[in-house]
């Protein structure tokens, strides 16, 4: 209520990238009461990857940030999952564990995520106590200030997996090994899944939420994902129920009450083992109303569609929109628009709820102010006439360029229509090859003219700090994409032997454009690599803490694992991260090039990907300091570059 008045009447607006709060003198008096009520009971938001993609660092004064926000947009259903560690650590040596046992399972700060899911264990770890002490707190606040504002919390519970030490302790326990996760081996995966029948499925699990409880109290609401990207080891569906049956039933042995909150992520993401008998089994294992699923990826790949509406569980709509938290103007604002309001008429839908859930944040603002008012609609909305509201809230001032800037973003980047992944997959952010992906979803040339027209409002709206984030990100949009042109003039001088054009498109992408992004990008704290270097090593309270905090910190966002096993899927655009990270690669790649045109020796890109491969772990572990602090004017920076390249 007090966003809508701040909103609709104050003309203010409120984002991750920043607040517009310049409120009228007098405050506008409102003439009549105003109503309003969601077509849902609930709205929720977080993923639980963005706890390491975006929250992994946080203090307690950016969760407060983030939870008024949330208050404000109206969310009120979200996980509290800070902290679980220690309860878990506490629980384990409780059944007589020993501490390096369990130091060889959690995972370090940066992938505490996806040990949580049972895809990842000990890699980056282990955990020192210090952590645990600070993330306790961390939830303490956390869950007494969602509460008071009036939202449920969600709390994590047992899915089933295991450190491998509960068999030494317990040499009788029926565990098995799940499967390799993504492209890491069973060094650091392949995770033990307790038998669902085994007695200790049940004497842990309680025990690990009764100690939580007593810990945090609750407001019986659970969260737990035990095939997560993870093959189940048999596709019964006696089995599949089983094992939700006896999730739930540990959940409900710590509190009566429970309803599970489980992620629908694993329906689509290996659709060729989920087939509608496995789904069934997995959710009629719970009692129907029990269970809460979330359809991650509502707006692209929705799962209530073929699932006869979860077979009777109730489901939120979810947007998930972002993945690895990448950088890269990227919406499908007519899918959200319309989705919500056709899954409510869906025959018998069981539809509770709307959920923002990217896998990383503080990026694409624009869309989740859309998606957090379509959670209070009871129809789609006029988009155009909305933008164009928005852009005026957002920088405190009407601007006929800036609003016309946003009407061509909407329609363009902004309005991926079909199955769209939004994994940035720019030439600029992924490992050089001669096979690169450079196709877009919308027009380039709206984008540069959405560039043009912002810079044009810059007279009139350069004081607005919203305005000079989105002019960095506008500009860091057409700079992407003008590395792929770059790219392709590369590509088809090496492939019809020009090398005088080859070095002059090469000079230009390694010696001219890629530091004047960097530049771009050095001049706004919020696209700094050592704002989240910083903050990594601000969480430590030894150097040796925070040597192995920045380790997990750059390691996340480049190699993902230790050696780039899911390389590049959290990329980010960042300043000093482009220069020292993106630029040396594609140093070394026009050079092999050069050199092989020089040579007439084939270019290879195994021979090539070893030695860049040095070059990515090089940048992991060169213990230079980057400044969290921007350097450089935004606007004149800009300015520079649009005359320089805009097409």
């Amino acid at each position: 209520g007090l966003y809508r008045y701040l909103r609709d009447f104050c003309g203010c607006h409120l984002s991750w990238s920043g607040a517009q709060l310049r409120l009228p003198d007098p405050l506008p008096r409102l003439r009549a009461e105003i109503r309003a009520a969601a077509p849902g009971r609930y709205r929720y938001y977080q993923n639980v990857c963005a706890q390491s993609y975006s929250f992994a660092w946080w203090d307690w004064a950016r969760w407060e940030r983030e939870i008024d926000w949330m208050a404000l947009s109206g969310i009120n259903l979200a996980p509290a999952f800070a902290g679980q560690e220690a309860v878990w650590q506490r629980v384990y040596r409780n059944l007589g564990l020993n501490q390096s046992e369990i130091d060889k399972y959690f995972t370090g700060p940066a992938f505490l995520a996806w040990n949580r899911m049972g895809n990842l264990r000990r890699w980056a770890g282990p955990l020192p106590p210090a952590w645990h002490i600070k993330q306790l707190y961390l939830q303490y606040r956390i869950v007494e200030r969602m509460r008071s504002l009036g939202m449920t919390t969600v709390l994590p519970a047992f899915a089933g997996h295991v450190p491998q030490g509960i068999l030494r302790v317990f040499p009788r326990a029926n565990a098995t090994r799940l499967g390799r996760w993504s492209h890491f081996d069973c060094t650091y995966s392949c995770i033990y899944l307790l038998d669902p029948e085994d007695p200790m499925f049940q004497v842990i699990g309680t025990l690990f939420l009764k100690e939580l409880i007593k810990e945090f109290g609750t407001d019986h609401v659970y969260s737990a994902d035990t095939f997560n990207e993870m093959t189940p080891l048999s596709s019964d569906p006696a089995y599949l129920s089983r094992v939700s049956h006896a999730v739930f039933r540990s959940m409900t042995g710590a509190d009566p009450e429970a309803l599970w909150l489980m992620q629908g992520w694993l329906f689509q993401h290996q659709p060729d083992f989920w087939q509608p008998a496995q789904v069934r089994a997995l959710l009629h294992g719970v009692p129907l109303g029990r269970m809460i699923v979330l359809d991650l990826f509502a707006e692209s790949k929705p799962v209530y569609q073929w699932t006869e509406s979860f077979y009777g569980q109730p489901f939120i709509w979810c947007m998930l929109h972002n993945f690895g938290g990448n950088h890269g103007l990227f919406g499908t604002v007519e899918a959200i628009n319309h989705g919500p309001f056709a899954a409510r008429r869906f025959p018998n839908s069981t539809m509770v709820g709307t959920g923002l859930v990217p896998e990383g944040i503080e990026q694409n603002d624009m869309v989740y102010e859309l998606m957090n008012e379509l959670g209070w609609r009871q129809e789609p909305l006029d988009l155009p006439s909305w933008v164009t509201r928005y852009a005026e809230r957002r920088y405190g001032a009407p601007n006929a360029a800036a609003a016309a800037a946003w009407r061509l973003l909407l329609r363009s980047v902004y309005n991926c229509t079909g199955v769209c992944v939004n994994h940035n997959r720019s030439p600029l952010v992924r490992r050089p090859s001669l096979h690169m992906d450079t196709e877009l979803w919308y027009n380039a040339s709206d984008v540069y003219e959405a560039w043009r027209l912002l810079l044009s409002a810059g007279a009139e709206l350069g004081s607005s700090p919203t305005f000079r984030y989105d002019l960095v990100d506008v500009t860091r949009q057409a700079a992407q994409q003008l590395v792929s042109d770059y790219y392709l003039s590369i590509r088809r001088a090496f492939q019809s032997h020009a090398l005088p054009e080859l070095l002059a498109a090469g000079g230009v992408l390694v010696y001219d454009l890629l530091p004047e992004l960097d530049g771009l990008l050095s001049s706004h704290s919020l696209f700094l690599l050592g704002r989240w270097l910083e903050s990594a090593r601000a969480v430590a309270t030894s150097e040796r803490e925070a040597e192995q905090y920045e380790l997990n910190a750059r390691n996340q966002v480049t190699l993902w694992g230790p050696s780039g096993n899911i390389l590049d899927y959290a990329n980010k655009q960042l300043g000093g991260l482009v220069l020292d990270y993106y630029g040396v690669r594609w140093s070394l790649f026009v050079s092999v090039l050069v050199e092989s045109l020089n040579s007439g020796r084939p270019f290879h890109q195994d021979q090539f990907n070893q030695a860049v491969f040095q070059v990515e772990r090089g940048f992991v572990y060169n213990k230079k300091r980057y400044p969290a602090v921007p350097a450089g004017d935004t606007m004149e920076i800009s300015r520079k570059l649009f005359l320089k390249y805009y097409p």
